[in-house]
């Protein structure tokens, strides 16, 4: 007995008598045969760079605690990163309620096992279509890049064209998603910006709209963290071509900045790592998507949608998917895109967030981050040869050149992590045309004290 727990005490099957046994009915001689449409090229026939198996629980534990022990935590170090993972302000309640077992243990939430999650979810798309100013709201997807793109595959199946054109201010992570998910089914063309202000250049979007552009998908506030003032105009003329407009945005910005639906979005996407969840090291993601009441698009989403109708019983309401047989669930590989476990909990903290801010506390959340981030801007840019390198506004994040003070961002970041300070992410490796430049991030949860003190740093270090 003590040799068969030796073997791994968490996996019963990994017994080699149990194995053997599992492979003699199955009618295989050995594990290898299960796997033998796999090239040989493909297979990794080394050891990999892992611990042996470890024989107690304490062992275990400490091994854990060790590993873990060499990571830094933006709780007890002032960070200003940003790039599509924030550190906000997540209220306790998010955590109690997310955490109830009728939410967390509830994996798809079918009605034997619903103990309110289906209404949960509900109230989350609720809240997001008021915050949105959209109709219709998905369940949470994995995250911002998936629901951009199959934003960007609904706008091509609604107009039947296959080309999309993207801002080429875009994070390139997430243009790989997308470029993995649409090619070769929707071709992708990169438009051009503006190196001034990062707005996108009219001309360059002017001269691709053909026929077979499905639409163009924007960020607002861009990767770059400028917003896009000409929204109205970049929608009309998509419109005109029978082109649909795609806008990536922040939600924790619509307090202070118009929702895409005001200038002629047709879909909208995004993430709500920002509302009530934590950052986790890279993030507790969940990507939206949101549309208006229009069966076209309706139809074309490949995820769930909850929806509410009265029941048999006099007063009572029940909820659950509406056309589920739009989704993969329901038909597979029929399906217009497939769609799996996501981040519907997530969605949930969400709703707990939005419901406890409410409007003013949107509108005072944005106007907070605003003025931090302007704060900021203006004491970096007081430095001896830092400067901003776009004249635009901004939310949440900018773009500071370090270009002309001699030093890398690499040097600059190490300097800045000695003093217990995150910099800013270094953008060279991503666009050739912001090398020495780092991409700064400021939130609700940045003080004035935090921001003087990485100011004190850079001049300390840049002397």
């Amino acid at each position: 007995m003590a040799d068969r727990q030796r073997v791994h005490p968490y996996i019963p099957n990994s017994v080699p008598e149990v194995k053997a046994e599992m492979l003699a009915e199955i009618g295989v001689d050995d594990i290898d045969d299960l796997y033998e449409d796999i090239p040989e090229e493909l297979r990794f026939r080394g050891k990999l760079n892992i611990p042996d198996g470890m024989t107690s629980e304490l062992e275990l534990e400490r091994h854990v605690e060790n590993v873990l022990s060499r990571n830094q935590t933006c709780g007890e170090t002032i960070s200003f990163l940003g790039g599509g993972c924030y550190r906000h302000y997540v209220p306790a309640i998010c955590n109690e309620i997310s955490g109830r077992s009728e939410f967390l243990t509830a994996y798809a939430g079918e009605p034997y096992e619903d103990h309110g999650r289906f209404q949960a979810l509900f109230e989350y798309q609720s809240l997001m279509g008021e915050l949105l100013e959209m109709d219709v709201v998905n369940v949470p997807t994995y995250d911002w890049g998936q629901a951009a793109s199959t934003s960007i595959r609904m706008a091509s199946r609604i107009t039947g064209r296959d080309t999309i054109l993207i801002a080429d201010t875009i994070s390139p992570d997430r243009l790989a998603v997308i470029r993995t998910y649409c090619e070769p089914v929707t071709s992708i063309e990169l438009v051009g910006h503006s190196p001034t202000t990062a707005g996108l250049d009219a001309d360059d979007i002017k001269a691709r709209l053909t026929d077979r552009v499905a639409g163009l998908y924007l960020e607002n506030p861009t990767y770059l963290g400028t917003v896009e003032e000409r929204g109205r105009a970049i929608g009309d003329a998509l419109h005109a071509n029978g082109s649909l407009l795609v806008v990536g945005v922040d939600p924790l910005g619509l307090g202070v900045l118009a929702p895409p639906s005001r200038y002629g979005a047709d879909i909208a996407c995004g993430d709500i790592q920002g509302l009530g969840n934590h950052t986790y090291f890279g993030g507790a993601l969940g990507g939206f998507i949101a549309t208006h009441d229009d069966e076209r698009f309706v139809m074309e989403y490949p995820s769930r949608l909850f929806g509410i109708c009265r029941t048999e019983r006099a007063g009572e309401w029940g909820f659950g998917d509406v056309a589920y047989g739009r989704t993969s669930f329901a038909v597979r590989e029929q399906g217009k895109e497939f769609v799996g476990t996501a981040a519907a909990l997530y969605g949930i903290s969400a709703a707990v967030y939005l419901s406890l801010m409410g409007p003013a506390g949107m509108r005072e959340l944005g106007q907070h981050i605003v003025q931090k981030s302007q704060y900021a801007m203006k004491r970096l840019s007081e430095l001896d040869g830092v400067r901003l390198r776009f004249d635009a506004f901004h939310f949440k994040e900018f773009v500071v050149d370090f270009s002309a003070t001699g030093r890398t961002v690499a040097e600059i970041n190490s300097a800045l992590l000695a003093q217990g300070i995150f910099g800013g992410h270094d953008l060279g490796g991503e666009f050739a045309a912001l090398e020495g430049c780092a991409l700064y991030a400021v939130t609700e949860v940045t003080t004035r004290e935090d921001i003087d003190r990485l100011t004190d740093a850079l001049r300390a270090y840049l002397a």
